[in-house]
C-alpha cells in the first residue's frame, strides 16, 4: 500500500487526496470532515482504490493476518442494550471492527465510514470471493445501497 497515509496535522501531507462536496440549497459547494472526526484512525486515513484492494486482498489471502489472527473480527458478539446497529438501527451483528450481518444469506463482513461531504463503504462477501468498495467525495449517496447493488448483480441467488 504505497498511497495509503495515516495523517497527523502537522507531520504528514496527504497527496492527492480528494476534498468533500456538499449539496446546499442546489449547489455543490466543497466542504470538508470536521477536525474532530479526522482523528488517527478514523476519518484521519487516506487510501485510494488501488490501496484498498492490496488490503482486501491481503484479508483474503492471510499474508496480513493469520486465521487465527483474524478470528476476533469474524466471531459476532451477542447483542446487547447499547450494541452497535447498523444504519437502518437493526441490531447489528459485530466482531473487531466488522460488522456481520449476512446478506441474502451470504457471508458478508462490512463496515461504513462518512464525515461531512465523504460517505464510504466496504462489502466482503468472503465465500463469494467478491469485496465491493465504494468511496464517495459527496454527502448524498449512500454507499451501501449502492455496493448492494452491485452485489445483488454478481451473487448467485439462495434460498
Amino acid at each position: 500500500m504505497s498511497t495509503t497515509v495515516a495523517y497527523q496535522k502537522g507531520k504528514n501531507e496527504v497527496a492527492n487526496r480528494a476534498y468533500g462536496h456538499t449539496n446546499d440549497k442546489g449547489r455543490w459547494k466543497q466542504t470538508d470532515q470536521s477536525t474532530t472526526s479526522a482523528t488517527l484512525g478514523d476519518g484521519g486515513v487516506y487510501s485510494s482504490l488501488d490501496d484498498l484492494a492490496k488490503w482486501d486482498k491481503a484479508l483474503s489471502d492471510y499474508s496480513l493476518l493469520s486465521p487465527s489472527e483474524m478470528k476476533p473480527a469474524l466471531d459476532p458478539v451477542q447483542p446487547e442494550a447499547g450494541a452497535p446497529e447498523e444504519p437502518n438501527g437493526r441490531p447489528a451483528e459485530y466482531g473487531f471492527g466488522w460488522f456481520l450481518n449476512a446478506y441474502k444469506s451470504h457471508k458478508r463482513m462490512w463496515h461504513y465510514g462518512e464525515t461531512v461531504g465523504f460517505r464510504s463503504t466496504i462489502q466482503r462477501f468472503p465465500n463469494d470471493g467478491l469485496t465491493i468498495i465504494i468511496l464517495s467525495n459527496r454527502s448524498d449517496l449512500v454507499p451501501a445501497d449502492l455496493a448492494l447493488k452491485v452485489a445483488d448483480i454478481y451473487l448467485p441467488a439462495r434460498k
